[in-house]
């Protein structure tokens, strides 16, 4: 059966996003790094020696596929990757990690050193807006913190 999995396109940071996600998510692995082979093979590949053309890396036991392929296209908040988290201590943790971009903070959402967007929400995110109240104090946070969300 295939699998669907997220390939991550970055300019020339392929390998060190892909280092950092292992160290920020437990249980996290690079499985494989392919670099570009010799730039006399293809116009394409003029610029991009020592660069990952394929970087396979798991988090979490989601596989992730990624590359280097310069400037031309870049991350948008369209896509985002939800982090499920257990309690408010692994929210501060994720948050810590992930968040780079502090006028890219709402609701749970945030913006890493590479561009990449990620929603850091409770497992309980669900019943924590079950009521009104709660729904309007989850619109002016910027991290989740759970306390204020079952006390709304």
């Amino acid at each position: 059966m295939a699998a669907v999995q997220p390939c991550l396109w970055f300019d020339d940071q392929a390998r060190e996003a892909m280092e950092y996600y292992v160290s920020v998510f437990p249980d996290s692995r690079i499985d494989e790094v392919v670099e570009y082979p010799d730039e006399s093979l293809d116009e394409h590949f003029r610029g991009m020696s020592g660069k990952v053309l394929n970087g396979r890396f798991t988090l979490r036991g989601v596989n992730f596929v990624c590359l280097d392929g310069g400037p031309i296209f870049t991350f948008n908040e369209a896509v985002s990757f939800v982090v499920t988290c257990a309690d408010q201590a692994e929210i501060d943790r994720y948050w810590a990690a992930l968040s780079h971009v502090p006028e890219s903070e709402q609701c749970g959402w945030c913006k890493d050193r590479f561009g990449v967007s990620w929603q850091i929400i409770p497992a309980t995110m669900g019943a924590l807006l079950a009521r009104p109240a709660q729904i309007q104090a989850m619109m002016a946070m910027t991290k989740i913190v759970i306390a204020e969300l079952e006390n709304a």
